[in-house]
């Protein structure tokens, strides 16, 4: 009788603290968003507004990197 109350208290426990279920790993943000990026690039509707909005970034760095270049204060 002891045994079997053991073995229901037993099961009862792993079944409530979930045993053998594992947790899903937490996603990279980073790599989640340079996925969406290439999707976005690839649609038909609003590729062309990420690689626009890619390449003013890429001239705003640029532009940023020559304005540092000719700084007389440095």
């Amino acid at each position: 009788m002891r045994r079997a109350g053991a073995a229901w208290a037993l099961l009862a426990a792993l079944v409530l603290t979930g045993c053998g279920r594992t947790e899903a790993p937490a996603p990279d943000a980073a790599a989640e968003r340079a996925q969406a990026t290439e999707r976005a690039k690839q649609r038909a509707y609003g590729g062309a507004e990420v690689k626009a909005l890619e390449d003013a970034k890429k001239l705003e760095a640029d532009i940023n990197r020559k304005a540092q270049e000719r700084d007389p204060d440095k």
